[in-house]
């Protein structure tokens, strides 16, 4: 139980005295382009999706009218 102990010490002692965190200003404008990169994924992923399924829909309409 003492390890773990030290561990958490350990651990808190290095994040407080030597990560170097980010900037205020940095992590706002880092924040905005992982928001623009995520939205602009989301749009393409959508229109990917949209495709995909409008040829999925065609051809088995395609098959349907095949066999009938």
């Amino acid at each position: 139980m003492s390890s773990f102990v030290n561990f958490l010490k350990g651990s808190y002692s290095e994040f407080k005295d030597k990560v170097e965190w980010p900037k205020w200003p940095d992590l706002q404008s880092s924040t905005i382009v992982v928001t623009i990169a995520t939205v602009l994924l989301a749009i393409f992923l959508f229109g990917v999706d949209t495709l995909f399924s409008e040829f999925i829909q065609n051809a088995l309409a395609m098959l349907i009218n095949l066999f009938n």
